[in-house]
């Protein structure tokens, strides 16, 4: 039997970075810029999706300081400078959500939102994978109604 030698049509396998480590999350969101784009484009979906619009109306009107803080937050989450507790306060997901009726199907229209921006962007497949399934655990925690 001949030994195995990989030609052009065998499969390759891809590295990736791992996103958990340093700012390997915040190098690849474009840093603080590619990440308030990002968070620009979550809430033009929630802002101009029909879908959305449970979700869109538990926000100000002026979505400037959601922005703001979405941002801060993503920023620090990604490894990135972690500002939002002096910007904002101590940060407690879950309690900052509690007077908002969030249920299945307002945590899913969230992350539909999220998933929408995250293909607006030019970030790496995996990338976005990433952030979803890491988005989906702060999520389930503001989550308060069946």
């Amino acid at each position: 039997m001949k030994p195995y030698r990989p030609n052009d049509y065998s499969v390759r396998e891809r590295t990736a970075p791992d996103y958990t480590v340093g700012e390997n999350a915040f190098r690849a969101a474009g840093g603080e810029e590619g990440i308030r784009a990002l968070v620009e484009s979550f809430y033009h979906h929630m802002d101009s999706w029909p879908q959305a619009r449970t979700v869109r109306q538990m926000h100000d009107d002026d979505l400037s300081e959601s922005i703001d803080k979405l941002t801060t937050f993503l920023v620090g989450w990604f490894g990135g400078p972690a500002r939002y507790e002096e910007k904002f306060g101590m940060l407690n997901l879950p309690g900052a959500h509690r007077h908002l009726a969030i249920g299945v199907a307002e945590k899913d229209m969230w992350l539909q939102c999220m998933q929408k921006a995250l293909d607006d962007q030019d970030y790496d497949e995996l990338f976005k994978r990433h952030v979803m399934v890491q988005l989906s655990f702060p999520a389930e925690m503001c989550r308060n109604r069946t």
